[in-house]
């Protein structure tokens, strides 16, 4: 009832979500103030920020975190404070459009459902603004050079995060034509988080099928594993797990509540965003079937 209450409230205001959606690296911050014109959007919420008018107004920076899987759950707003403190200033802004950048779609839904705000009614992935050799000469640029773009002036970062303070680069816009040329300059701010000095974490298909065995094991051992397939691409890991489930279990809410189980705790602790989990149940066995107790 309050999901619902919260959802008619934004509609009647008239605010819409947006979202551009991209690999890591791939140029997502430097190119979101192109997207905010384009769109007349007000807000941008970005690796935890939120940002009105090229300003920090709440949150904190995923690239200040020390370490990789940190940063990952800063960008998902997983600390109750945090995510309380960005969820208050969007209320008390007055806007009507909103921005939000992440790695793949389920990512941006994540975030638009853990700070109560509509779904994006327009996802936005790079490929649609920038070319493929634009996205790979990004790609490159954080690989060897392992810095990332905060889209803000670096006086605003210098106040907020001096620790990771780099260069400053202006981005020229041309809009127009003839006499109504004109020329619109932005400030983004260009830092090496100290993540990124001590190289990638990934993590083996070995290592993520016994964690998802591990979750099942703890939601109810009567269900079991047959096998796990993993694949993974640009916009997350995509999962099917093949289960044996036990007679009388009833599927319908147990296998749902069972992904869902599986999401929250491999996402939150693993340090990774599942685009795509599907159970697979291979067949119904003849043993007995004893509630999970109460380790949900």
């Amino acid at each position: 009832m309050r999901k619902l209450f919260s959802h008619l409230i934004w509609r009647f205001r008239g605010v819409q979500v947006f979202a551009l959606v991209g690999k890591s690296g791939t140029g997502k911050s430097f190119r979101a103030r192109l997207v905010m014109e384009k769109y007349a959007i007000t807000l941008l919420i970005d690796d935890g920020l939120l940002i009105e008018d090229q300003k920090i107004i709440a949150g904190k920076s995923a690239k200040k975190e020390a370490a990789y899987m940190a940063a990952v759950r800063t960008a998902l707003f997983t600390e109750k404070e945090h995510r309380r403190s960005v969820r208050h200033a969007i209320e008390k802004s007055q806007f009507k459009r909103i921005l939000i950048l992440g790695t793949s779609d389920r990512m941006v839904r994540k975030i638009a459902e853990t700070l109560k705000i509509p779904e994006p009614k327009r996802i936005i992935h790079i490929e649609e603004i920038a070319t493929a050799g634009e996205i790979e000469t990004a790609i490159n640029h954080r690989k060897t050079q392992g810095r990332h773009v905060i889209p803000v002036p670096s006086i605003e970062v210098h106040r907020n995060y001096p620790r990771i303070m780099g260069d400053s680069i202006k981005v020229i816009w041309r809009r127009g034509l003839g006499l109504l040329l004109q020329d619109k300059a932005y400030e983004k701010t260009v830092v090496r988080p100290a993540f990124s000095d001590k190289g990638t974490v990934t993590m083996s298909e070995a290592a993520l099928t016994q964690m998802i065995m591990h979750c099942v094991a703890e939601f109810s051992p009567g269900i079991e594993i047959s096998r796990v397939n993993i694949k993974s691409d640009q916009r997350g890991y995509r999962i099917d797990v093949h289960v044996r489930v036990p007679y009388r279990l009833e599927l319908k809410g147990s296998i749902y509540s069972l992904q869902q189980y599986i999401l929250e705790h491999v996402e939150r602790f693993a340090g990774i965003i599942i685009d795509e989990l599907n159970i697979v149940i291979d067949n119904v066995t003849e043993a007995q079937y004893n509630k999970p107790g109460g380790k949900r």
